[in-house]
């Protein structure tokens, strides 16, 4: 039995390694998109809410809940005060390498969704000693129709968060869930690595259904990138995404 499960974890290490060598290859074939264009909300599907591109951003001095924001491009922001819709790109991706810089105020609470499904937390955790699910660069949890609760959140390994009000960026490797001819689901989704400001949170994670909040209940072999908007005042910046393909 034990070498049994000492296969299984090598198998599992060399399948990691050959997934991550895949997605940092470069090989031709592999295309990158840069989903906001820096000057508006091109892309991404209607309605759009408050979604909008600025110039700058900063914490309000006296109301560190709220953004103050200056015209301009490069910076997608939902709202510098409130809250709006969830969005989502016209685009529909696989198996993917994510890379976002975000920016949030305190105590504000978004998300990155992989295939507009699988959520990858945001949420000011700055000074927090143990971090759970709900905290920033969580798996998020599934709700659980049997249990009537919530199931299966994965905790970051360490919190590696930053303060609000600074920019921090997320680097995803994902692959999407396998179906067979029929339809039928035949491999889970996975997050193979995600890294939180240049620290691993997360190796080999499985996900076994859309996690609570997600635009979608079903599963499919792609689907479009969400940022969660309607928690809080969130910004992204440097938004790509890879189509790769993983063994």
């Amino acid at each position: 039995m034990n070498s049994i499960r000492e296969f299984c974890r090598i198998f599992a290490l060399m399948a990691i390694s050959t997934a991550l060598a895949v997605a940092q290859s470069g090989e031709p074939g592999q295309s990158e998109q840069t989903p906001f264009n820096g000057k508006n909300t091109d892309g991404w599907r209607a309605p759009l809410g408050t979604w909008a591109a600025v110039g700058k951003l900063a914490l309000n001095p006296g109301a560190p809940r709220d953004f103050t924001a200056t015209p301009g491009e490069g910076i997608l922001l939902n709202s510098a005060t409130s809250k709006t819709v969830n969005l989502l790109t016209t685009a529909e991706f696989g198996d993917v390498e994510v890379q976002a810089e975000f920016c949030i105020t305190r105590g504000s609470n978004s998300g990155v969704f992989l295939m507009g499904r699988y959520e990858v937390q945001i949420f000011d955790s700055w000074g927090v000693q143990q971090p759970e699910y709900t905290d920033c660069g969580g798996i998020y949890a599934r709700w659980s129709k049997e249990e009537k609760r919530k199931i299966e959140g994965h905790a970051p390994r360490v919190n590696a968060s930053k303060p609000a009000g600074e920019w921090q960026r997320f680097d995803i490797v994902f692959r999407a869930p396998r179906f067979d001819g029929s339809g039928k689901k035949i491999e889970k989704a996975r997050f193979i690595k995600v890294i939180l400001n240049g620290t691993v949170i997360h190796e080999n994670v499985e996900v076994t259904g859309p996690t609570n909040a997600a635009a979608f209940s079903d599963e499919s072999p792609k689907g479009p990138l969400m940022l969660q908007g309607d928690h809080g005042p969130v910004a992204f910046r440097n938004l790509r995404i890879k189509e790769i393909d993983i063994p």
